[in-house]
């Protein structure tokens, strides 16, 4: 097995990235936001809400994949209507495949960021509230320093779940080389051709390597912030 990457691992990885990086950046502030509302209220709907955000967790991929195609689609509700007003279309591009990662990790991005706001004394927050401070410079400047360690988890974890994301992908956004034909798509492109195992092979090693580091680095940061709260 070459060191080098071919062009299909090269362009697999590549979108790979990309899919993931836009994937976490748009969903990460909506995110903290439903992480802040589930940890710091209660309300009506509040278990109904909950069982929203993991249910990508516990349906087959396959299902979010065609309910996104059937509200996003060009025939879709909402679809037609970005289409229709900003000319926008997901299905069938790397934007989709972006929305399709998104939506499957946001689940890991909720939990760890819940967890992290969760564990911030509100008795700091009180205080700070006491001092003259509004809500949301209290949420600025004290609960989302605090909550970094579970903020850092949450990207990372996320970004981690949208490179390994498949089934919602292909059943939304298909198998198109260089526009949807992410790290799992390719594997899965390569297995259907005669040969194609040890091309399985290498893109397999390097979805793991990628998995690996980035939960590595989550570790690394978790700890690196923990440390410098407390100190």
């Amino acid at each position: 097995m070459s060191i080098g990457l071919s062009p299909l691992e090269l362009e697999a990885l590549g979108l790979s990235l990309k899919v993931s990086f836009w994937a976490v950046l748009v969903s990460l502030p909506f995110g903290i936001a439903v992480a802040w509302l589930l940890a710091r209220r209660d309300f009506p709907g509040k278990l109904l809400l909950d069982g929203l955000v993991h249910l990508p967790l516990v349906v087959p991929p396959v299902v979010v994949g065609y309910l996104l195609l059937v509200t996003l689609g060009r025939r879709g509700p909402v679809g037609a209507w970005l289409h229709d007003s900003f000319d926008i279309t997901l299905i069938f591009t790397w934007r989709g495949a972006a929305v399709a990662a998104a939506v499957m990790a946001f689940p890991l991005m909720v939990r760890a960021i819940r967890l992290g706001i969760e564990a911030v004394d509100r008795r700091l927050e009180t205080a700070a509230r006491t001092l003259g401070a509004g809500r949301s410079r209290v949420f600025v400047t004290v609960t989302l320093p605090l909550a970094l360690p579970g903020i850092l988890s949450g990207i990372v974890l996320a970004f981690a779940r949208c490179l390994g994301e498949f089934g919602a992908t292909i059943t939304f956004v298909s198998n198109i080389p260089g526009e949807t034909r992410t790290l799992p798509v390719a594997i899965y492109s390569v297995l259907q051709a005669p040969g194609g195992e040890a091309a399985a092979a290498r893109l397999t090693v390097i979805s793991v390597v990628l998995a690996l580091v980035a939960l590595a680095v989550s570790e690394l940061l978790s700890r690196r912030v923990r440390r410098r709260l407390g100190a």
